[in-house]
């Protein structure tokens, strides 16, 4: 299912929302401000925002233009003014829809699922090379039409030589795409990944584990042989 992610300053709003769509089984993230929203969305780990307008710091308004600099996360404006200006100026920055509070689950759940289909996000984005399947949307791989269980950073790299096969990527390059970090000469962390990597796709299928190969002196590359 989806994942949601509610942006709201007030912890009880939280746990509300939580609960409501608990029993629609979508999955959700909780944050209380948009600077602890940014990274999640970033990282492509959400499928859509609930945005609450009236926020101290950043209200929904700016955490929303900022989102848009980086995303096109769909977003539904939540708010307690039922204020036509406000809904005009939601939906012009960037908003996908807008939710007055308070409202039903019924409602919040039929409002998401509206946006979700009109925005395509409930469409699987799969990559595909030899046996191993990658969901985008999802976070999920599987080898064999099996499902194989990897940590963000396991994710992120088999996901970067997927989209990349043939590619030498040198562990210079690995450590700024995915831990965004300067070589400052300590690569044992991407050698680790990829071993463990290797691990859990072999388990299932040793030609999955094959297909990450180690270019001697320089890196490693995903070759689907």
């Amino acid at each position: 299912m989806p994942t949601v992610l509610i942006i709201d300053d007030e912890q009880d709003m939280r746990n509300l929302i939580e609960l409501m769509l608990s029993k629609s089984d979508f999955q959700t993230i909780a944050v209380e401000s948009g600077a602890e929203a940014y990274p999640f969305i970033e990282r492509k780990e959400v499928d859509i925002v609930l945005l609450d307008v009236m926020m101290p710091k950043e209200d929904g308004f700016t955490v929303c233009e900022k989102i848009r600099k980086i995303s096109s996360v769909p977003i539904i404006f939540l708010t307690a003014r039922d204020d036509n200006e406000d809904k005009v100026k939601g939906l012009t920055i960037g908003g996908d829809d807008y939710i007055v509070k308070p409202f039903t689950s019924s409602e919040l759940i039929a409002r998401i699922q509206a946006v979700l289909r009109r925005t395509g996000v409930n469409k699987q984005q799969f990559l595909e090379r030899g046996v191993i399947k990658l969901d985008e949307a999802s976070r999920k791989v599987y080898v064999n039409n099996q499902k194989v269980t990897l940590t963000l950073k396991e994710f992120d790299l088999l996901q970067l030589f997927m989209k990349n096969p043939n590619t030498v990527f040198s562990r210079e390059q690995l450590l700024e795409k995915i831990w965004e970090m300067d070589y400052d000469g300590g690569t044992r962390t991407v050698d680790t990944h990829i071993k463990t990597l290797r691990l859990k796709l072999g388990k299932i299928s040793k030609e999955a584990s094959d297909y990450i190969q180690t270019v001697w002196g320089i890196g490693y590359r995903f070759d689907q042989v």
